[in-house]
């Protein structure tokens, strides 16, 4: 994997962090990994339609 920075407003943050408070991911890269991918299958849907 490639290492890529991202600045992100704290409310952001704060919750991702809640999501890993409650389990729902392992981590902050984790979630944010899920995100990314959940955002590129969804636009790729929007571009074939």
């Amino acid at each position: 994997m490639k290492v890529v920075t991202v600045h992100l407003p704290e409310a952001y943050l704060e919750a991702i962090d809640e999501l890993v408070r409650k389990k729902r991911y392992p981590n902050r890269a984790e979630a944010i990994r899920m995100a990314v991918r959940d955002f590129i299958r969804m636009e790729a849907r929007l571009s074939v339609e």
